[in-house]
């Protein structure tokens, strides 16, 4: 049976997993996550996850509607900001490249697992896991401003999502 919840952010936790620890991205990610203990990310708001598939409509001659829609690439992209400020979603983006020294040459730029859980504490059991697959962080922005809090914000792209709904029995 689908989960039928509802959800707020207060019901939500992040974690950042490896997929593959033995390939060189996922060792770097690997590292950045045991070394910052991103399991869960603290401090996390305003995450986004948007899918986009691209679809072709076929015209025939003569016709002013499509006949046929075709699949077509699907994009996955993403954003989320974090208001502890420590580096740990920097290294994620850059891996060793921002360790605090000039890379001399090529880097590995780490991919890892992003799972978004959502559990609402009144019915333990029933959870929504989003888990995005292949994540490279290709942005980081940092916003200090004169009244509010200092945040950083990344965004994303990844490979493949894959959504998994649990009820309690």
């Amino acid at each position: 049976m689908p989960n039928s919840n509802v959800f707020t952010g207060m019901d939500g936790s992040i974690t950042v997993a490896v997929d593959d620890a033995e390939s060189p991205e996922g060792q770097a990610a690997n590292a950045v996550a045991e070394a910052f203990a991103l399991s869960p990310i603290g401090r996390a708001s305003n995450v986004s996850v948007q899918v986009h598939s691209e679809l072709r409509p076929f015209h025939e001659v003569g016709q002013r509607y499509a006949t046929e829609l075709r699949p077509g690439n699907v994009n996955i992209t993403g954003t989320m900001g974090r208001a502890h400020i420590n580096g740990a979603l920097l290294r994620l983006m850059l891996g060793d490249a921002a360790a605090g020294t000039r890379p001399a040459g090529a880097f590995v730029s780490p991919s890892f697992n992003l799972s978004l859980l959502l559990e609402n504490p009144a019915k333990p059991g029933d959870r929504s896991t989003l888990t995005v697959h292949g994540v490279k962080l290709d942005g980081w922005s940092y916003a200090m401003p004169e009244d509010d809090f200092v945040m950083e914000q990344v965004t994303f792209k990844a490979l493949w999502i894959s959504v998994q709904d649990a009820t309690a029995s």
